[in-house]
């Protein structure tokens, strides 16, 4: 195993070693294998897309939604800083 998911509902996959673009990968999610091809080098500890996210939308991690998509990433993609807003630790101000 390359990486690993813990719900259904995740749309991202975290690399338990480092990862090559261009390699494919297998995640088992719930009953399911997936196979990814990487579109890009994700590190050890970091996420990749298991499937096409467009920009607006939530990204899912262990089954929370850890931020928002600011473009459109792909299957395989590096999930980072880079193309996520993230919403944990995010003060709401009252008016």
């Amino acid at each position: 195993m390359d990486a690993i998911a813990f719900t259904k509902n995740d749309n991202v996959a975290t690399a338990i070693k480092n990862l090559s673009k261009g390699q494919t990968v297998i995640v088992i999610l719930g009953e399911e294998k997936i196979h990814i091809e990487l579109l890009e080098d994700v590190p050890f500890g970091h996420k990749f897309a298991l499937m096409d996210i467009p920009k607006g939308e939530q990204v899912i991690k262990y089954g929370e939604t850890i931020g928002i998509a600011t473009e459109n990433i792909k299957k395989g993609q590096y999930v980072h800083v880079h193309n996520v807003v993230g919403q944990r630790g995010v003060r709401r101000h009252r008016s």
